[in-house]
């Protein structure tokens, strides 16, 4: 029997249930060693199953015997996508193929894949209450499919293109046999349908070309008609007769032009020598011809005798007067011959000229002959275009058909697949794994026998411990005792390291006081404004709420607590949220300056609300001079402005006067507050009741202040 009463609260003695545990752990180890016995037998008892994998690299592969460029243009095709490696799977698991792979190795000769025939008294029970389906209703065939289905396991190798084919068997060679041969069967398939392709294409091309090669030869056959027909004939391939014609005659009457205009030329070059009475002996026609040169010796000739002479005779000597006659003939030959010459080039012009004449209306002629070519032409283009494209279809068709006929052999059309790993015949079992087996069970075993104990021992009482519950006390200023009733909220007694310590409450809310412990203080001054100030400095509390449920005396006491805080050395920031504006009238050197209700309001900046406390280094944001009413309705948000607060201070101070808490509560987002009661003069009722409504509002840090009277003096002293 447990020693604990129904009305007692009790807890969990983990003690007594380690101790539980100890004293069994010979029955416990005994349940262990005899559930690993258990599973060690039954691990023996169950029937091995072997399992084995063939693997299979999906890959584009052209024949042995091909060329460079098919193997080049294989290898250029797209690779397998995930997409396509899927569908292999798949295709591995079709029925069509797991049938072919069962017909071949005669697989519904084997009891294994029909255990349905050899159905156990278990399975014909619960087909007798119709709670299975009897496996006797489907077809043989099916039921071998189905279990091989149960046994087969296909699957891609992740991040990469390779399919795994595993198949779990009674019998090890049966495990590595079908693997293997579903990865033939697969092989053999993919190559057949390549072959399928290839034939079906030969069937398809060969009545193709045939007709291909009648409209390449009625198309070629209509060229060559068109062209004889309008003297289209080409001369170098790829230019007409009437166009190859037009060009000679044009470089023939270029050259005839050039002629005449380099006749004319000379024969203006004669005469203007001839005009003039110049020398003609530095014209190249002239100087080209024979009979002026022997005309140009002999004159030479004569002039030099008769040079010769003169020194000697007489100008009227006969001798002299002979040879200068001679002299003149030669002159006069000279130019006779001269003029035969300008004669001969002036009849060259006008045999160039009249050449020139004769090409000219050739060449008309032979244009207007062009031109009709060329509109013959147009049509001649469109039947050679039709010939050509019928031709490279042909050839196409062609270098196809070579391709697939030369891949109708079974070796020139491989499967875009190959096996990489064969399955062997496995030695050891996949399953069951006896050492794994009997761990696990052993350690489940002793798991739940453990557990089995610890709720015996809680069931029977005897892991149950109660608490004692004992009534808390505080003393007050007088010394007399009082105590605190089962409704009572937490107290967060705070106390100055140099001085007495503070009082400390602690019950619970939804029961009793389950447990509370007292101390007695040692002097007056243990819920002084000091030692809230040493509590605040330890806790480093950001936002601490000061509540004055009395009015002004309390204000006065947060006013000294924010002094002391400045003194210590903390920044520290009051925010006057009272009604009257007592800390206002305390701390502000004008009692008009804009504050948090301003602020509230919009009618004043952020920064203009912050000032100065007159008697220390501490900061104030002052009551204001706006409506407080209107005010209020932007009251959430001050939540904001405590959080900007609460990063440039160390400890935000607001005080609320004789606030309740819902007005606490707009004003905070969390409940990591620290609530000061200030309370000059203790009253118990009012403090009770306080810490009630803030521990049920969830602030779980609520501080007793209580020296009003100090306070006042401390204050009086300062102003």
């Amino acid at each position: 029997m447990s020693g604990v009463s129904r009305d007692q609260d009790v807890d969990i003695d983990l003690g007594q249930l380690v101790r539980a545990v100890w004293a069994r752990r010979l029955r416990i180890l005994t349940i262990t060693l005899v559930g690993a016995g258990v599973a060690f037998a039954g691990a023996k008892i169950m029937s091995p199953q072997y399992r084995s994998e063939t693997r299979i690299l999906i890959e584009p592969r052209a024949p042995a015997f091909a060329s460079t460029q098919q193997v080049n243009d294989a290898g250029a095709g797209p690779l397998m996508d995930e997409l396509n490696i899927a569908s292999q799977v798949q295709l591995l698991q079709s029925a069509d193929l797991l049938k072919k792979v069962i017909n071949d190795l005669k697989l519904y000769n084997l009891p294994e894949f029909d255990d349905a025939a050899n159905g156990s008294a278990m399975s014909s029970i619960l087909v007798k209450l119709h709670l299975k389906k009897n496996p006797m209703e489907n077809p043989p065939e099916e039921r071998v499919i189905d279990a091989f289905v149960e046994r087969l396991q296909v699957y891609q190798v992740p991040g990469s293109r390779v399919i795994g084919i595993s198949f779990t068997s009674k019998d090890p060679k049966l495990a590595a046999a079908i693997p293997n041969a579903m990865a033939n069967v697969y092989l053999s398939t993919q190559s057949g349908a390549k072959l399928d392709s290839n034939s079906e294409a030969t069937r398809w091309l060969e009545p193709e070309i045939e007709s291909l090669r009648r409209k390449v030869s009625e198309a070629e056959k209509k060229v060559a008609e068109y062209r004889t027909s309008h003297g289209l004939l080409q001369t170098n391939g790829t230019t007409t007769f009437p166009a190859q014609q037009l060009n000679d005659i044009s470089a023939e009457l270029t050259r005839v032009r050039g002629d005449k205009a380099n006749a004319e030329a000379r024969a203006q070059a004669v005469r203007n020598a001839l005009s003039s009475g110049e020398a003609s002996d530095t014209l190249p026609d002239i100087m080209s011809s024979q009979a002026i040169q022997r005309l140009k010796g002999t004159e030479s000739g004569l002039q030099s005798q008769v040079s010769d002479l003169q020194t000697s005779l007489l100008n009227s000597h006969p001798r002299l007067k002979s040879l200068r006659a001679q002299l003149a003939d030669i002159r006069g030959q000279i130019r006779q011959e001269t003029q035969k010459i300008l004669a001969s080039i002036e009849n060259e012009a006008k045999v160039a000229d009249l050449r020139a004449s004769e090409l000219e209306r050739q060449k008309d002629t032979v244009q207007a002959n062009s031109a009709r070519a060329g509109e013959d032409e147009v049509g001649l283009n469109a039947l050679e275009r039709e010939a050509t494209a019928q031709r490279q279809l042909l050839e196409t068709y062609l270098v196809r058909y070579r391709e697939a006929a030369s891949r109708a052999d079974s070796n020139s059309s491989p499967a875009d697949a190959r096996i990489v790993s064969k399955a062997i015949e496995p030695v050891d079992p996949y399953f069951p794994k006896v050492v794994p087996i009997v761990v696990v069970a052993a350690v489940a075993t002793l798991i739940l026998s453990a557990i089995v104990t610890m709720l015996a021992e809680l069931f029977s009482g005897r892991a149950l411990r109660p608490i004692d519950a004992s009534a808390e006390t505080i003393e007050t200023e007088t010394g007399a005792e009082k105590k605190i009733g089962p409704q009572a909220a937490p107290v967060v007694a705070v106390r100055s390291p140099a001085r007495a310590s503070m009082l400390a409450v602690v019950a619970e809310e939804e029961d009793a006081i389950d447990e509370a412990a007292a101390q007695v203080p040692e002097d007056d001054n243990e819920f002084s404004v000091a030692s809230v100030a040493d509590y605040l400095t330890g806790s480093r509390a950001p936002l601490a709420i000061a509540i004055s449920p009395t009015g002004d005396d309390g204000s006065a006491a947060t006013v000294l607590l924010t002094r002391i805080l400045a003194d210590a050395g903390r920044r520290v920031v009051l925010i006057d949220m009272t009604g009257s504006g007592h800390p206002t009238e305390l701390m502000a050197e004008d009692q008009g300056a804009p504050g948090v209700t301003d602020l509230l309001c919009g009618e004043a900046a952020f920064g203009d609300t912050i000032h100065s406390d007159r008697l220390s280094d501490a900061h104030l944001i002052p009551q204001g001079r706006s409506d407080v009413r209107h005010a209020m309705r932007g009251v959430d948000r001050l939540a904001l402005l405590l959080d900007a607060l609460a990063s440039a201070y160390d400890l935000v101070v607001v005080e609320c006067g004789a606030a309740d808490v819902a007005g606490v509560s707009r004003l905070t987002r969390s409940r990591d507050v620290e609530i000061i009661l200030s309370l000059p003069q203790l009253e118990e009722t009012v403090f009770v009741t306080l810490m009630t409504e803030f521990q049920a509002a969830g602030y779980e840090r609520v501080v007793l202040m209580s020296d009003g009277e100090a306070a006042e003096q401390r204050l009086g002293q300062a102003a």
